[in-house]
């Protein structure tokens, strides 16, 4: 369905769902497990990731000139490129991916409101997170388009309460400069690559909600070019945010006494003894934060899910589309459903990972799209750096891959076997015939 131009979103707006998406599950929710995990170091592995997401934002942006229709960001780019067998597999982690992230960002929520409450938030961020998913649910089955305008709003005021976050940790700092320095050094175990790769697949969760953007292609006035800016200017956005998010954390408590937990700015602000104002506020702002991120992760999911079945690799439940809020229902319910049951496969890091594998499996080969579509446009299709943009970020993330927590790959593995098994049966049932090609003359 084509919108009307009174109906095209700003690319200020497309910009405020990328940084909604992104800025939430990682500043508010996984900032403190990447110190946890790597002590000082996570600086370096929140710019090193920062990096490897903005050589795919990059990609994502020249591959949305490309196919500026696209609803399905990666998975639109892969199964265009390579048809439907690895369209299949990538579409499905990919979905995958998006939902389980609405329940590591749920968690987040869940967390910080049982903070601000007083209340035990062992027992009570489940329930909260659940709560969460179900209204949301409802604002994306309502319409996309209110819930991209909200994100906007949501942006602005969370922004703020971050800079104001950052500000008190830097006075914080100045006034105490005599312990400050002992706040970054850290256990042995996080000083190692290992530490630095663990703590790097949880940041590369956290930046990857750029992608909604690119979800969102053919409804941003001016295009696939604007597209392109807004996905580039959330991820520089977020990661100058990240680095002094996480370095204004490391100021107000010691990076050996992060643990994995869903509200380390809460923690952080506690163990400077801040002032209880300044606590509601940032709780007030992750509750902002996480749930713009969800309203977000919500409404990419939905529209891939809808995609998806466009072409005919789902059946005709994925294709139920409302065409006057422009929200395909189906894919919002059953990612409300998977992002629920996964609020219980363990702590919100291992949560992250298992969202990951997906997204990088579907980043690796929209690199290799990249090559495709470069290969059959030539000079018509700028690449900057070619092919050394899509060679370097394709080694990035399959480094990140191989950090990742063995349940996270043995899960995606089995995701990719299922996959396999389930497209050839189907392919079987409806007696398509065998595509036989010579690799080699």
């Amino acid at each position: 369905m084509v919108l009307m131009p009174d109906k095209m979103l700003r690319m200020s707006v497309a910009v405020a769902v990328g940084l909604a998406a992104i800025i939430g599950a990682g500043i508010f929710v996984l900032s403190g497990t990447a110190i946890a995990l790597a002590g000082p170091f996570s600086l370096l592995a929140f710019v090193l990731v920062g990096i490897v997401a903005l050589l795919v934002a990059v990609e994502l942006g020249i591959l949305g000139g490309v196919m500026p229709k696209a609803r399905g960001a990666s998975y639109s780019f892969v199964y265009g490129a390579f048809g439907s067998e690895l369209g299949f597999i990538t579409g499905i982690l990919l979905y995958f991916s998006f939902a389980t992230a609405v329940s590591a960002v749920s968690i987040g929520f869940g967390s910080y409101l049982a903070s601000l409450l007083g209340i035990r938030v062992s027992s009570f961020s489940i329930p909260f997170a659940v709560g969460l998913i179900f209204v949301l649910s409802l604002l994306n089955i309502i319409g996309m388009k209110k819930a991209a305008k909200s994100d906007f709003w949501l942006v602005a005021i969370k922004v703020s309460i971050l800079v104001v976050f950052i500000a008190f940790a830097i006075v914080f700092a100045l006034l105490h400069p005599s312990f400050i320095a002992g706040h970054f050094s850290s256990k042995p175990s996080q000083y190692s690559i290992g530490a630095i790769f663990a703590a790097s697949v949880a940041i590369f969760f956290a930046y990857t909600g750029f992608q909604a953007i690119s979800s969102l292609t053919d409804r941003i006035e001016g295009g696939a070019r604007k597209a392109a800016r807004a996905i580039v200017y959330s991820v520089v956005i977020s990661l100058v945010l990240y680095v002094l998010v996480d370095l204004a954390l490391m100021f107000l408590a010691p990076a050996s006494s992060f643990t994995i937990n869903a509200d380390p700015l809460t923690f952080a602000l506690k163990s400077a003894s801040a002032p209880g104002w300044l606590s509601i506020l940032v709780g007030i702002g992750a509750l902002i934060a996480t749930t713009s991120a969800a309203i977000a992760m919500l409404l990419s999911s939905s529209r891939l899910f809808y995609q998806i079945g466009e072409n005919h690799l789902l059946p005709k439940i994925a294709r139920r589309y409302n065409s006057k809020t422009d929200v395909a229902v189906n894919g919002v319910i059953i990612s409300a459903v998977i992002a629920v049951v996964f609020l219980f496969a363990g702590n919100i890091y291992i949560i992250a990972a298992i969202s990951n594998f997906g997204l990088l499996f579907s980043y690796v080969l929209t690199s290799f799209a990249i090559v495709h579509y470069k290969r059959d446009m030539r000079e018509s299709l700028h690449v900057p750096f070619y092919p050394y943009l899509p060679a370097v970020t394709v080694i990035g993330l399959v480094m990140l891959m191989i950090g990742m927590p063995r349940e996270a790959l043995v899960i995606g593995a089995a995701m990719i076997m299922m996959l396999l098994a389930i497209y050839y049966l189907l392919r079987e049932i409806n007696n398509k015939k065998v595509v036989r090609i010579k690799l080699f003359r």
